[in-house]
């Protein structure tokens, strides 16, 4: 392969990299934008539900506690809705932990390596 053939594969590729970045560019700004108002909506989700939650098992607890009020079951009534809440704040450390982090840009990430790959085809 001649010096010339190899300048012009490179000059070719080095061309197919900047246009291809300006791609990138224009592509990151747009799938930030989805990921954004992606997560502010899941998060607003998940604010409502946490605190809709929260008032609800407060006050089914408070119910359960003033129904024991003068009864001789009142101790094991509280401290049942005390290990309750623990068994519940536990479950959810559980399943917080358990979930796989969401995935950003792939689009952009999809793009990059397939570019990559015809870059290598392009380079054999």
């Amino acid at each position: 392969m001649s010096i010339r053939s190899k300048v012009t594969k490179w000059r070719n590729v080095g061309r197919f990299c900047v246009e291809r970045a300006t791609d990138y560019g224009e592509l990151i700004g747009v799938e930030l934008e989805e990921t954004r108002k992606c997560l502010v909506r899941e998060l607003s989700a998940l604010v409502a539900l946490a605190v809709a939650g929260l008032f609800t098992l407060s006050f089914v607890c408070i119910a359960i506690i003033a129904t024991a009020w003068r009864t001789p079951y009142f101790l094991p009534v509280v401290w049942g809705v005390a290990a309750m809440w623990l068994i519940v704040s536990f479950i959810s450390l559980l399943l917080v932990r358990a979930q796989k982090p969401g995935r950003s840009l792939h689009i952009l990430q999809r793009e990059i390596r397939s570019d990559l790959d015809t870059l290598k085809e392009a380079l054999k």
